[in-house]
């Protein structure tokens, strides 16, 4: 037991803010399985749920210094996670319209060889541009997509942290999108 587990929320979080490493491992020991639990209870996914507490508990290291905590440590971490959860939610709406406005341009076509000469191209299109991805990215991004693994099989099949992991998926489907959104107008 850590004579900082006797410390209250007050001296720890002034202990932080000269990045008082103890300090900050007792809050993250003290709240994160809380947090987890009230972010899976708003997410429904134990991965997205873990990252959204484990980002906001690195956004909280790294800001320590200059942290501004106007009520209580728990209000501000529950508040924080909540936070990131609204974000989820929010990235995941959009990408939910996203697919729908997708689905109801694609099902406009009235021709199904049309339709599926298509989706051909694209997929070739989109193999074309997955190839260009770097080594690295292109290997992470190919084993989420195509094996279907998650990021922590990916990570421990790679040797890589599961935020490496996210970090590349989200960088290549960036840059397929950037790439791949002008070419699907172009295919049409």
């Amino acid at each position: 037991m850590s004579a900082y587990s006797r410390f209250s929320d007050t001296e720890l979080t002034s202990l932080l803010k000269v990045k008082d490493r103890a300090a900050y491992t007792e809050i993250y020991r003290r709240y994160t399985g809380v947090l987890y639990s009230h972010a899976f209870s708003k997410l429904q996914d134990r991965e997205e749920a873990k990252d959204a507490v484990q980002e906001m508990f690195v956004a909280l290291w790294l800001k320590c210094e200059s942290i501004s905590i106007n009520t209580t440590l728990s209000g501000y971490l529950y508040g924080a996670v909540r936070n990131r959860i609204l974000n989820i939610i929010s990235h995941k709406q959009v990408e939910s319209n996203y697919i729908v406005s997708l689905q109801g341009f694609a099902g406009k076509f009235e021709s199904i060889t049309d339709h599926r000469v298509r989706e051909k191209d694209l997929e070739v299109l989109i193999e074309k541009e997955i190839a260009c991805l770097p080594s690295k990215m292109r290997q992470v991004f190919e084993l989420s997509r195509k094996a279907n693994l998650s990021h922590k099989q990916i990570a421990t099949q790679l040797d890589l942290s599961e935020k490496t992991v996210k970090n590349q998926v989200n960088n290549a489907l960036k840059v397929l999108k950037l790439k791949l959104g002008s070419l699907m107008f172009l295919s049409l």
